[in-house]
């Protein structure tokens, strides 16, 4: 314990973190940069055999095109298509002729390269040229013949020949041009296999290039295991890859529907990969021993002044209030020493303050009850004023200035326990208010008031519902010389804990426009506006918020339309105490 004690310093725990954090960063980093470099070398590769694929594909459709013209020639040459012409119409082709069409097809054959020969059938399947051999259903199935026919003189591929696989064959049916390009019989074409041999035997970490027709023969391959009779299948890839592990590209032809396969060794794409993992290794460990090194000073130098501290305060805690000397470490250091020698040096300022403190209080709550007295003057003498009209017989007007007392001191009152009133209280203050408004509006103004008896218990925050009247009468009803009136209603919806508040006026209403201010208002407190019916919509939404549960008011809904009113909608939840007041009349 004691040894752990004893190596259980800042120091240490500086330096353990700074070696711990390195570690992770120089693991997270290199096996950042190593992946990166792996990728980008793998992707680099893949782009370029992918582009070496489209120039093999491209040179093979070249190399098809080649023969397709060559043949092309032959077929339109005029007189074999005399030759086919007279066959068609059941005129044997004389010697003369056979020997003419021999010398035609020998000059084509000696402009291509590749072509090994080329014989003609007519359409019973009779051999015309060359003179001997065997006849064409000898060496192909009835269903090339069809393809055939279905290409409509286009060159077909057959791929390799039966009777010997050094070829491969093509065929195109001769279409008699003077004839509305009518089946005059049959070209058949027998090509080198060393024709498509494009690329040798290479390095054994060179690609593997495998070429295929449509139907998966094998036209091409610089893989020494294939057999010339084989079918390139999935299973044989696996087999070559099982091998060794490669990037494998493929590129088909539009054109022929030929396959280019490309496998690429993947120790070709990693061979420096090695070397660049042994530089990463030796990189990161040489780092770590210089910021070894570094951290070990570093974290002395930071926590020498904490001790140095330490072993002050420790006298400190002894009786012994010394200061600490001037330090030249970091200015978080120099903060620590200045703040202990202030607070040495401060403590008999710092009684002081708290005297000073008990004092100010004493005359803020001085003050607090100077203040309690002026709206008590007020309200004497309003009282005192009631009394001298009402022995005057001035009645209206008495009753006037004791609405007037009782809507003062309901409104300027502020001491927490009034924050909230009852339901009657509030609907009180809106009745006294009504009747000072009458002074003004006269027989204009009515107010309609329907409320649940059972709700004038519930409690609510004072000045909730009085704005939104106030609202109504100078907004909406003062600017129209009609007679207005203000209902207010008040009920609890059903089956449910919470209370409708509505305040409806017939007054002059207001525009679409008028209406998005309003809401705008309401949802930015800092844009809220200074005067007008949206500082008290404002007011009451944001009250609303503060007091009540967000998903049990649901916030202000206001409806209204020009020159029909408005009305302002609210709920508030519904809280009652235990024992029932008396109801009280409520009418405006």
């Amino acid at each position: 314990m004691r040894f752990l004690e004893k190596w259980n310093t800042l120091r240490n725990q500086i330096l353990a973190v700074y070696l711990f954090v390195l570690l992770i960063v120089l693991v997270v980093v290199s096996s950042l940069i190593f992946n990166q470099v792996a990728n980008l070398l793998k992707r680099n590769a893949e782009e370029q055999i992918q582009q070496t694929a489209i120039e093999a594909i491209g040179r093979y459709d070249s190399l098809f095109e080649q023969l397709n013209l060559i043949t092309k020639q032959v077929m339109t040459n005029d007189t074999l298509q005399a030759v086919m012409y007279d066959e068609w119409r059941g005129i044997p082709a004389s010697f003369s002729d056979k020997q003419e069409l021999i010398t035609i097809t020998s000059r084509l054959q000696a402009n291509a390269d590749g072509i090994y020969m080329t014989e003609l059938f007519n359409t019973q399947y009779e051999k015309i040229i060359p003179l001997d051999g065997p006849g064409l259903e000898e060496q192909l199935d009835r269903e090339w013949v069809e393809k055939a026919e279905a290409a409509r003189g286009q060159l077909i591929w057959i791929g390799e020949d039966q009777l010997n696989p050094d070829y491969f064959l093509l065929m195109r049916r001769v279409s008699l041009m003077d004839q509305n390009f009518t089946n005059g019989g049959y070209l058949l074409i027998r090509v080198n296999r060393n024709y498509f041999q494009t690329h040798t035997q290479g390095h054994e970490h060179d690609p593997i290039t495998i070429v295929t027709d449509q139907y998966d023969q094998i036209i091409s391959s610089n893989y020494p295991e294939p057999k010339p009779d084989m079918h390139w299948h999935a299973e044989d890839l696996a087999r070559v890859m099982e091998e060794q592990e490669y990037i494998q590209i493929k590129e088909s032809s539009k054109a022929t529907g030929w396959t280019v396969i490309m496998l690429t060794p993947m120790n070709r794409l990693t061979e420096g990969l090695p070397l660049l993992r042994t530089a990463i290794l030796i990189a990161g460990f040489v780092g770590f021993i210089i910021f070894f090194i570094f951290s070990y000073f570093l974290s002395t130098y930071i926590t020498r002044p904490i001790h140095n501290l330490t072993e002050t305060m420790r006298q400190a805690s002894e009786g012994i209030l010394t200061l600490t000397p001037p330090s030249v470490a970091s200015y978080e250091i120099n903060e620590l020493n200045n703040t202990y020698n202030q607070l040495a040096e401060q403590t008999n300022y710092l009684i002081q303050m708290v005297y000073e403190k008990e004092l100010i209080k004493s005359r803020t709550e001085l003050k607090a009850l100077q203040a309690q007295i002026n709206p008590h003057f007020l309200f004497n003498t309003l009282d005192s004023l009631y009394w001298s009209l009402d022995e005057k017989g001035e009645t209206e007007l008495s009753s006037m200035v004791l609405a007037m007392s009782d809507l003062f001191r309901y409104t300027i009152t502020s001491s927490k326990d009034e924050e909230w009133v009852k339901l009657k209280e509030e609907l009180n203050h809106i009745q006294h208010y009504i009747m000072i408004m009458k002074i003004r509006f006269g027989d204009r103004l009515t107010c309609i008031t329907e409320v649940d008896p059972e709700l004038l218990t519930i409690h609510l925050p004072k000045l909730l519902i009085q704005p939104l009247v106030e609202n109504a009468i100078l907004h909406g009803i003062g600017n129209q010389a009609d007679r207005g009136r203000v209902h207010i209603t008040i009920r609890q919806i059903e089956e449910s804990n919470l209370a409708f508040i509505s305040i409806k006026d017939n007054g002059v209403g207001m525009s679409e426009e008028t209406l998005k201010t309003i809401y705008h208002n309401i949802r930015n407190e800092t844009n809220a506006p200074t005067k007008g019916r949206g500082i008290a919509l404002a007011n009451v939404a944001r009250r609303l918020q503060l007091y009540f549960n967000p998903d049990q008011t649901n916030g202000i809904k206001i409806k209204s339309e020009v020159g029909t009113g408005t009305e302002v909608t609210f709920t508030i939840p519904i809280i009652k105490d235990e024992i029932n007041d008396d109801e009280e009349d409520t009418n405006c």
